[in-house]
């Protein structure tokens, strides 16, 4: 099991979004359990390809994900995933 956490930016968009403890081998396969939980995250989160957009970063145990297009990073001995989105604006 794999802790995800998002901050609270998040929120705008899936109010009811709070830290979940996901059972997953991979990034991709608990994007698709947190699917399951907030109907339309992987949308927010993912390009048209399945890519993750540009402004969406991801961090497993304080480390970026490495493959960001796949998102086949593996989750075997981590302990938490973080969800953020880039703010920007001025």
């Amino acid at each position: 099991m794999v802790t995800v956490k998002f901050t609270p930016a998040l929120k705008r968009f899936f109010p009811e979004i709070k830290e979940e403890e996901v059972l997953a081998n991979s990034v991709e396969e608990a994007l698709e359990k947190l699917e399951d939980r907030y109907v339309g995250i992987n949308t927010y989160l993912r390009d048209e390809s399945g890519h993750l957009r540009k402004h969406i970063n991801i961090f497993i145990d304080e480390t970026m994900v490495t493959d960001r297009q796949h998102l086949s990073d593996l989750l075997e001995g981590k302990k938490e995933i973080l969800i953020f989105q880039a703010l920007s604006g001025g």
